[in-house]
């Protein structure tokens, strides 16, 4: 079972569709035994960072996040949940992340049309299981403001370029980041889904 973390972020009905259609079995939850008893963890996410991590003291959710990674457990986090699991994010302030990955999140640079949205390209820097099966700049879509600035190189499984280079999939022992959509990017994001649930034992 895949718990997928309802705090208010958005898309979850889509995310949850396309896991159905995996034959990923997935519940969205806010309970803690829940999310305890879950074989891997989703986080998604729209919106402004301060408010999504708010959110998620007020359920009293972050130490259960921290924890639940901490243990090995698979936990994928999507577009804005990508970007809690940062140390610092600069979004209308300085605000902390979960700290799961060392880095912080700035806005995107002012050269390029912000928001980015619509169908880009990711780069693959290293033989990774979550991109089996995915090839090399293959499209995907993305939409978001914000993105990872600072980041550990050995951490950077594929990126994309939108005013420089963009963090677009990192991955560090269990915990995985996706910038842009898998729900929404066809038969890509289907594929790479897929290899996250190969990850739950």
């Amino acid at each position: 079972m895949i718990t997928i973390i309802d705090y208010g972020a958005g898309n979850i009905k889509s995310l949850q569709f396309a896991l159905t259609k995996l034959n990923l079995e997935s519940c969205v939850t806010t309970d803690k035994a829940t999310i305890k008893s879950s074989n891997a963890i989703i986080l998604p996410g729209v919106g402004a960072f301060k408010d999504a991590m708010d959110a998620l003291e007020q359920l009293e959710l972050t130490e259960t996040l921290k924890n639940q990674a901490n243990s090995g457990k698979p936990i994928l986090g999507i577009c804005l949940g990508m970007q809690l699991f940062y140390e610092t994010s600069f979004e209308d302030g300085e605000w902390n992340g979960l700290g799961l990955l060392k880095g912080n999140v700035k806005r995107i640079s002012s050269k390029v049309k912000v928001p980015h949205i619509g169908w880009n390209t990711v780069k693959l820097h290293k033989v990774n299981p979550i991109t089996d099966h995915v090839n090399n700049h293959s499209y995907v879509y993305f939409v978001h403001s914000y993105a990872i600035d600072t980041y550990q190189d050995d951490t950077l499984i594929g990126s994309t370029e939108y005013g420089g280079k963009v963090p677009a999939i990192v991955q560090k022992d269990n915990v995985i980041g996706m910038q842009f959509h898998p729900e929404k990017s066809g038969e890509t994001g289907l594929q790479l889904l897929r290899n996250f649930g190969e990850m739950i034992s």
